[in-house]
């Protein structure tokens, strides 16, 4: 202390590095327990909830293609990492909901484009409904669409809605969108609830409907699902506008008798297999 009872400069000196380390141990503290948070399991999984829930999607996108939006840019840089963190859910969730506010907005100037469009349901689950109890439906109910959705988004396709027992998608490549329903029916009958197996069919149609927000309507999303509608269990159903748009060489293909409200008389059915070649 000075004569004059102010503090001498040494004095100052130490009450100031003293105070940067204790503002350095805080920042320190903080970002141990950010991270702690960040890469916390629970957090974790709150934060991917919160993106399944929010509107829009992320499909497994072509990022090598030199029209990619910047959106797709940005979430390929989000999620580029291996580990899973809640930041980076929740800045996926962020890019998803951009991405789904900018469709709504471009909906009504956009001309159509031609997508195959993809339903799925389960055959029978009515009838095992109704003795399984609500809590084994929501159950079998989650395990399926979580599995049909993992399929779809590997082969860069897009959820477009849930249906219940089944969902809507939509595909840029008609090839993907049948390889994706034969994989979603093997990945469903794996799953068993109290014993009980589902059975997917599905139903794809190629065509141009209109898109409005997230979803699609018209004509072709009509006739996508009276197809699904006429599938067996396991078995897969694609209009000729489907097979035109692919290699149908890939495929073994054999015509079924088709015939439903609101579709063409001509319109073409095939009950379709890929083609796995042997190695």
């Amino acid at each position: 202390m000075s004569d004059d009872g102010a503090p001498a400069d040494g004095d100052g000196r130490d009450r100031a590095r003293r105070a940067g380390r204790a503002l350095a141990t805080g920042l320190t503290r903080a970002r141990e327990w950010a991270s702690r948070v960040n890469h916390t399991e629970t957090v974790i999984r709150a934060a991917r909830s919160a993106r399944t829930r929010a509107p829009g999607d992320l499909p497994v996108m072509d990022f090598s293609a030199p029209a990619m939006r910047y959106s797709d840019r940005l979430a390929r840089l989000i999620g580029g990492g291996d580990e899973p963190t809640a930041v980076r859910e929740l800045g996926l969730t962020a890019v998803q909901m951009w991405q789904a506010l900018g469709g709504r907005r471009q909906a009504d100037d956009d001309p159509p484009r031609p997508v195959t469009i993809l339903f799925t349901d389960l055959v029978n689950f009515s009838t095992w409904a109704l003795d399984a109890g609500d809590d084994k439906v929501l159950d079998l109910v989650r395990r399926v669409n979580a599995a049909t959705t993992e399929v779809v988004r590997h082969r860069g396709g897009r959820v477009v809605k849930s249906l219940g027992d089944g969902v809507m998608a939509v595909f840029l490549d008609g090839a993907d969108a049948i390889e994706a329903a034969h994989e979603a029916g093997v990945a469903v009958s794996a799953i068993t609830v109290d014993g009980y197996r589902p059975a997917l069919r599905a139903g794809l149609h190629t065509g141009t409907p209109r898109r409005d927000g997230d979803d699609y309507l018209g004509v072709d999303v009509n006739i996508a699902a009276r197809v699904a509608d006429a599938a067996g269990a396991g078995e897969v159903l694609a209009t000729s506008a489907t097979l035109d748009a692919t290699d149908g060489d890939k495929y073994v293909r054999r015509r079924r008798r088709f015939r439903a409200k609101g579709t063409p008389r001509d319109l073409v059915v095939y009950a379709v297999v890929p083609r796995y070649e042997s190695r």
